[in-house]
């Protein structure tokens, strides 16, 4: 036998899962030994929940008394930085099953009564927005004990960027969370990716198509959260590869009303037949918006970028171009005037490769800005795999950031340049009675008076 049949020997082993009990209690202690044994990556997660930076002690199935019952979560996680402690109960599904909204309520009981700050929770459920849960618990549960929730995504990415990317000083530490790493990307493991659109999509989807659907059609609103849900996947997934946090654009008004977004994309589905959202990933030029067209059967992702603010219209057309040579020659360029109102000159770019002033509508109207625009067809399936809105939707915005995004800088003016100048040397005059000025040129000889 060839060592080429040998299997290396791992620190969290995916051999021996015989049921989904099993999977969650391995998932769980691999984490919560890991979170603790790599400082950085324990800071990372558990900092933004409120722990402070300090020693971090990890526990599985700890035992609780609730109204006479024994109650035991997954996990409990104990901060402690001098006199202070903060201290989170711990909750873990994996594979396709859903957290319980009962199950979390007695824990939240359980934290309360015990003085304890939080409730975290993880399973492979992607809430539609950051600090939405999503289960749905009692409010009045939540007066004095906070609940978080972690996407097995959200852990993997975290993960990943923290040992590839912002780097984990020391070495055995890293090996430590590289091995974690390796477990949550085996298939056993029961940490999977976003994997289905929900059993409303296919009804939902038909109705979009035969213009049927109705605003307030039963399904159309859970098709709206895991639009949301995969943009959120999106994000992670494209963050993880960067090494950075690239997030959901939202306005003010629906991170405060998370409802406000939901009206309208199941209006914006019901009327026009789309679904739509935008990413920031940190120091691009703009924002990706990503709009998922059901009727015509296409995804587009595009990018607003600002022109130049000097130079002839052809100009800063060239000045656009010259960022786009991995760009797809059936991209759409699309150039808005300033003080222009409705759409802008269009065309393809590789008709503007050839003539740049095919989007010069006015060459004395001055050009403000362009959008830069790829489309790409749009699967139809729930799940994953070939044909899959899912896959077509992370392949659309991993292309449009790779030859579109990442190639655009923004315009910077030139610094100003001081004025070359050669002034003669002064004639010596005790009776000379202008000096020499800024506003003298090369030609200045001086007045004797």
């Amino acid at each position: 036998m060839t060592e080429a049949a040998w299997h290396e020997a791992r620190l969290i082993p995916t051999s021996g899962i015989s049921g989904a009990e099993e999977q969650e209690q391995r998932a769980t202690s691999a984490l919560l030994a890991v979170l603790g044994a790599v400082r950085e990556f324990g800071q990372g997660l558990l900092k933004p929940l409120g722990a402070p930076s300090g020693l971090i002690e990890t526990f599985v199935e700890v035992p609780f008394d609730l109204a006479g019952r024994r109650i035991f979560p997954d996990g409990l996680i104990r901060v402690t930085r001098g006199k202070r402690e903060w201290v989170s109960l711990v909750e873990v599904k994996t594979g396709r099953n859903n957290l319980n909204g009962e199950q979390l309520e007695n824990y939240l009981d359980v934290a309360k009564e015990q003085g304890f700050d939080a409730l975290i929770t993880i399973s492979n459920e992607i809430p539609p927005a950051v600090g939405v849960h999503p289960t749905k618990v009692d409010k009045r549960k939540l007066r004095k004990v906070a609940i978080h929730h972690w996407s097995w995504t959200f852990v993997l990415s975290t993960a990943v960027v923290q040992k590839e990317h912002r780097g984990v000083s020391d070495p055995e530490q890293a090996w430590i969370l590289g091995e974690l790493i390796r477990y949550l990307e085996h298939p056993r493991s029961g940490a999977m990716e976003l994997e289905d659109m929900g059993s409303s999509w296919v009804p939902v989807r038909q109705a979009v198509t035969s213009g049927t659907l109705r605003s307030g059609d039963v399904g159309a609103a859970d098709v709206v959260a895991r639009w949301d849900a995969l943009l959120r996947y999106v994000g992670l997934r494209l963050g993880r590869e960067l090494g950075t946090d690239v997030t959901q654009v939202l306005s003010r008004k629906e991170v405060a009303e998370p409802q406000l977004r939901v009206q309208a994309l199941v209006e914006s589905l019901a009327s026009q037949g789309q679904l739509f959202g935008a990413l920031k990933v940190p120091d691009a030029v703009a924002p990706i918006h990503i709009t998922a067209d059901l009727r015509a059967g296409q995804v587009s992702c595009h990018v607003d970028v600002e022109a130049p603010r000097e130079g002839r219209p052809t100009t800063r057309v060239n000045w656009l171009i010259r960022q786009l040579k991995n760009a797809p020659a059936d991209a759409r360029l699309e150039a808005f005037v300033l003080n222009g109102r409705g759409p802008g000159v269009t065309e393809l770019l590789g008709k503007v490769r050839d003539d740049p002033s095919l989007l010069v509508q006015d060459p004395k109207r001055e050009i403000k800005s362009f959008r830069v625009a790829v489309s790409f067809p749009l699967g139809t399936k729930r799940g994953r795999g070939r044909g899959a809105f899912i896959d077509s939707v992370v392949e659309s915005v991993d292309t449009c950031y790779a030859d579109v995004l990442q190639q655009l800088k923004a315009w910077v003016a030139r610094p100003p340049r001081m004025r070359d100048v050669d002034l003669p040397p002064a004639k010596e005059s005790a009776l000379s009675s202008t000096a020499l000025s800024s506003q003298d040129g090369p030609d200045y000889e001086g007045q004797d008076s």
